[in-house]
């Protein structure tokens, strides 16, 4: 499957906010340092420009490399930034097989514990390249919901945020997931159908538009804790220092 199998329009993120604002401790993100944002792969050349020169020097892409192979760095390729590939889930496929018996705002929560737990390196080094980029970095996956969820989740606990705070930026998401899923649907419908997929079957998803998509993460940092004591053990016991958590909060906290 390549890019030219997809019908892709390229088009403007639906899902893109700045962290700057929310609550930590000793004040609040400092905008211009960290953006969550659905797949920046295909954004439009203006889109891209105006990013690059509103600031930003780093994107992270949490894709798996299958999404990568599909639609690339895109438009942004083109453009001095730097681009860390850093997959949270290594065979989307694979993780889709292992959780579509049950797809619900709980069970997204353990699966986000699962990436913490087996992809806490590249968690530990998306932290690095916030930390030291000199300007914002961007990270993204598809949606820029679930591995993009985790990815704010770890950087708001290294910076002190309430889990309140964390779960209400984490559900901003759900008013986008219209249109998430609108500008999505061609390069995932085609990676389903590519992967084997009953691309009609996939709708069962739509379960993830209803109820409180606060459950996910609140499962996520509950169990952490409860497993781990300290809900960033994992990533410390992958080499997160002390020395990044006060360079993150060097840069990233405005009091």
């Amino acid at each position: 499957m390549t890019i030219a199998d997809i019908d892709l329009v390229l088009s403007a993120p639906v899902n893109l906010r700045d962290l700057g604002g929310i609550p930590v401790d000793g004040g609040v993100v400092r905008e211009g340092v960290a953006i969550r944002t659905d797949d920046l792969a295909y954004v439009t050349t203006d889109v891209a420009s105006e990013l690059v020169a509103a600031g930003l020097t780093a994107i992270i892409d949490l894709r798996s490399p299958l999404e990568v192979s599909v639609t690339g760095r895109g438009p942004l390729g083109e453009f001095p930034v730097s681009y860390h590939h850093l997959p949270l889930i290594a065979d989307v496929g694979e993780s889709m097989r292992g959780d579509a018996p049950e797809l619900s705002h709980d069970a997204m929560g353990r699966m986000y514990l699962r990436m913490v737990e087996v992809a806490a390196p590249q968690l530990v080094t998306a932290l690095n390249v916030i930390a030291h980029t000199p300007g914002a970095a961007a990270f993204h996956c598809a949606a820029g919901r679930d591995r993009t969820g985790v990815l704010a989740a770890m950087l708001l606990l290294a910076l002190g945020a309430a889990d309140d705070d964390i779960v209400a930026d984490y559900a901003r998401t759900g008013d986008n997931m219209v249109a998430i899923m609108q500008r999505t649907a061609p390069v995932m419908g085609a990676m389903w159908k590519a992967l084997g997929f009953d691309t009609t079957a996939m709708a069962s998803t739509d379960a993830l538009l209803e109820g409180s998509m606060d459950v996910s993460m609140r499962t996520l940092l509950d169990t952490l804790r409860a497993q781990h004591g300290d809900a960033l053990a994992p990533l410390r016991a992958a080499g997160l220092s002390d020395a990044t958590i006060a360079r993150l909060r060097e840069r990233a906290v405005a009091a």
